[in-house]
């Protein structure tokens, strides 16, 4: 889902670069003697894809110093950042009640000393996260939570449209991909109006469809299975010149022409990934491996 190797953007304008700069170091507030120190390098190995220890000698600093302020308040920095992009959010979408929301994980993986299990491992060099957003002219984030060893995606899922619907609004469509495809997450979003992609080889419809499906779960009793409308269309590829079709699927409750249900999926949808691109773009590079350190 992600790969291993950082992206290097396309480095901005030096008037943007300040800009944003200024903006980051208004939300980034690190206590004590060297906390605009320790906020400037971090802001600064973000914005040039650098090191975190390069960039600490250039603000007198030293990278355990750095290191240390963000092991010992990055909780509540984290929290205070994710305050503030709400707040901004909710800014843009004053007066709105109901929104399309978009749901995914991403992972993010490092080289170095493995540590303690942050997802589906009990050690690793590597942490997931999960995020909602919605857009409304630009990708506004709402939704945040770290996955920790033994979340379900069900319980994943239910705690991130907590937090939405916490905020008083009213979820008009949520979209999810196919790696939230289970019976416990359809029964769960069966209460709103979704579209959730589907693997292909669990429903084994390898042609044009659409029509009501029913899961056939062995973890499941009859009367869990779910039905919803299931959605199968094709794409052709191209490989070393050689056409063949992929086939795709998606599952939803929602009563409107099939094309028009893959559009609005599409829309919905696919904000949420380049979000992800843009974050990956963005990280810095540090030796830290502490947990913390990575969320933040």
């Amino acid at each position: 889902m992600w790969e291993i190797k950082m992206v290097t953007p396309v480095l901005p304008h030096q008037n943007n670069v300040q800009q944003i700069g200024y903006k980051l170091l208004s939300m980034l507030n690190f206590k004590g003697k060297r906390g605009e120190e320790v906020a400037r390098t971090l802001i600064s190995a973000c914005l040039w894809n650098d090191s975190v220890e390069s960039k600490s000698r250039a603000y007198g600093v030293s990278p355990q110093t750095v290191r240390n302020h963000v092991e010992e308040q990055g909780v509540e920095v984290i929290e205070k950042l994710l305050e503030s992009a709400r707040k901004m959010s909710l800014k843009v979408l004053k007066g709105v009640k109901e929104i399309d929301v978009s749901t995914d994980w991403t992972t993010k993986t490092w080289y170095g000393r493995p540590v303690e299990g942050l997802g589906s491992s009990e050690e690793g060099n590597s942490w997931n996260y999960a995020t909602t957003t919605t857009k409304d002219g630009k990708v506004l984030l709402l939704a945040f939570i770290t996955q920790v060893n033994g979340m379900t995606k069900e319980e994943v899922v239910k705690a991130l449209v907590e937090q939405v619907v916490a905020m008083g609004f009213k979820i008009r469509l949520i979209t999810l991909d196919d790696g939230f495809c289970t019976v416990d997450v359809l029964n769960f979003v069966s209460q709103f109006k979704y579209i959730i992609g589907v693997p292909v080889g669990d429903v084994k419809v390898y042609q044009e469809f659409d029509g009501e499906y029913e899961t056939n779960s062995k973890r499941h009793r009859r009367d869990e299975q779910v039905k919803f409308r299931l959605l199968v269309y094709s794409k052709e590829k191209v490989r070393r010149k050689k056409r063949t079709l992929v086939y795709f699927a998606r599952a939803t409750n929602l009563d409107l022409p099939k094309g028009e249900v893959l559009k609005l999926y599409n829309k919905v949808r696919g904000p949420i990934e380049t979000s992800y691109r843009n974050v990956k773009a963005f990280l810095p590079f540090t030796s830290s491996t502490k947990f913390v350190f990575r969320t933040l």
